[in-house]
Parts: structure tokens; C-alpha cells; sequence
């Protein structure tokens, strides 16, 4: 079954462009599951049936691993299994009807207008590598980028007088995103004094660019907005979807149409934009009880 893997795995490089993190998960969700199917017993894939996929999601649900990392392991089982429908290695693909049980769906964490404001301002400004960090976090809240499309940033991608950026995101799917007027002048002021000075000399084609005078990997920038939220005082857990969640969250919260917020977040399915509305149905079920006389 491991040559199954690798098989498909060379299908969606080649074939779907996914990128090579997503790539790198499907291959471990995959790999995990193929493991469980051992202890099982399963002799063949054609042998695999429905409640194996439960039992394994089941027992790594029982391990508190996260809900959108199950909910992509039975993603990654289910498109690995019509691939090989497609191919005629599988007589039926027993997974495509499942659907992700709601025990398993999620409400994004987000920060307050208020702790974004903490965390913004966190960065002190009087040192080159502060006032890069302040700006990358105000360009990352404002724009809503993943890690992966923030790290990889270029100059080149950059209208800073039209105020947007084109990124690069999943799929290789290329999207304009606006940006604000503070993002602006910070990122004028960064690029021509801030970023000249971290490069010292060097040449670098990366946005964002560390003292070194390289580009962000996706664990520095974890690391970099993990220290920022505790300089901050924000005691809740912040990791670096948080400011992506929250971009949505607040445009969502002031009025945005969902279709709007769809086209900025580079979502292909609006399915998984709707997640948003029910975090703004959350926020008003709280503000019910809390001030309504009969709640």
C-alpha cells in the first residue's frame, strides 16, 4: 500500500498543483492510516472497509488530535480512494459519501479589535528588525495572508500606490488583496530605510527578510507572533492562522459580504468561508445573554 501512496502522491504534485506542504500532509495522513490499517490486519486496500475510516478517526480523536486535522485525514483518505477508483485499483470507493461527524467541526480562534491593537503594537519601532515585525504584522492582519503566502512575499508584489498584493496561494492560484493606508506608509518606510539596513548590502527578492538577510521560514514566523502575543499580555492560544481568522472575523463583524471575504482569503468553496458566520453568530449569542434582560 506504501507504493499506493507514492503513486498518488506523484498524481497530485503533477496533476492538481497542490503545494508541497499540503502534499507533505496528505502523504502522513495517509501514511498514518496505512499504519492503523496494519494493526488491523487489513491485507489489501480492496479489503478496507467503511468502519476501519471511523475506528481510525475515532482513536485519533481519542489522542486530542486537533478538528481540522481530522477533518483532513478524511479528506486526504477520501481523494486517495477515488484516485484509485480512477485508476482501476479499487472496486468502490466506500469513503466518498462520509461526511466530517459535527463533533468534529470548529470555531476559529480570533482575537479581539483590542488584542489585535496589543499585538500590533508590540514590535518597538525604534529598531530595524522591531519596525519590520511591526509591519509584517500589520500587513498579515490586514490582508489575511496564509504563513505560507506571507513568507513568500516579494518585492515584485508589491502596488503600494494602488495599496494591494498579489500572492501566490493554494493550487498556485495567484489573487489581488488590498491593504490599508497604515500599511502603506509602513511598508514605504520599511523598504526604504528598515529592509536596506537588515540586507546590510545583500540582495534578497523576499519582502520580509530576517537579520541574516534570508526570507521567513513558516516556523519563524510561528515563533515570531508567539513572542509578540506574549509581549502583548494575550494569555489566549495564538498561532499564526489566529491573525488570519481574525481579519475575517472583524470584516465579517462590520458588514463584509461573505463573497468578499471569500475572494481575499483565496477560499476556492465558499462552504469553507461560511465557517465564519457562525463564529459572528457566537459572538451575538454572547452579547444576548449577557445584556438581554430575559436570557
Amino acid at each position: 500500500m506504501q507504493v499506493l501512496i507514492d503513486q498518488f502522491c506523484d498524481y497530485i504534485r503533477l496533476e492538481r498543483g497542490l503545494s508541497e506542504h499540503t502534499l507533505a500532509a496528505y502523504r502522513s495522513d495517509l501514511e498514518q492510516f496505512i499504519a492503523y490499517l496494519r494493526t488491523q490486519r487489513v491485507p489489501a486496500i480492496n479489503s478496507v472497509e467503511r468502519r476501519h475510516i471511523v475506528q481510525f478517526l475515532l482513536k485519533e480523536k481519542e489522542r486530542d488530535m486537533a478538528p481540522p486535522t481530522l477533518a483532513r485525514r478524511l479528506v486526504a483518505i477520501k481523494v486517495f480512494m477515488r484516485f484509485l477508483q480512477q485508476e482501476g485499483m479499487l472496486d468502490e470507493n466506500i469513503a466518498e459519501a462520509m461526511d466530517s461527524p459535527r463533533l468534529w467541526q470548529f470555531l476559529p480562534e480570533s482575537l479581539s479589535p483590542a488584542q489585535i491593537d496589543r499585538l500590533l503594537d508590540a514590535p518597538s519601532p525604534k529598531t530595524h528588525r522591531g519596525f519590520r515585525d511591526r509591519t509584517m504584522l500589520e500587513v498579515w492582519y490586514g490582508t489575511g495572508l496564509r504563513v505560507s503566502e506571507l513568507a513568500s512575499l516579494e518585492l515584485t508584489n508589491l502596488h503600494l500606490d494602488e495599496k494591494y498584493l498579489r500572492c501566490v496561494g493554494k493550487g498556485n492560484k495567484e489573487r489581488v488583496v488590498p491593504f490599508g493606508q497604515k500599511a502603506r506608509v509602513m511598508l514605504q518606510e520599511y523598504i526604504d530605510h528598515h529592509r536596506p539596513a537588515l540586507l546590510k548590502h545583500q540582495t534578497h527578492a523576499r519582502l520580509f527578510v530576517t537579520r541574516r538577510g534570508t526570507g521567513f521560514s513558516r516556523k519563524g514566523l510561528w515563533k515570531l507572533i508567539k513572542h509578540y502575543a506574549r509581549e502583548a499580555g494575550i494569555s489566549a492560544s495564538v498561532s499564526p492562522h489566529t491573525l488570519r481568522h481574525s481579519f475575517a472575523t472583524h470584516l465579517l463583524a462590520r458588514g463584509a459580504q461573505l463573497r468578499v471575504i471569500q475572494e481575499m482569503l483565496g477560499h476556492a468553496d465558499i462552504a469553507t468561508t461560511q465557517i465564519y458566520t457562525h463564529v459572528d453568530q457566537k459572538r451575538l449569542k454572547s452579547i444576548h445573554t449577557q445584556f438581554h434582560p430575559r436570557a
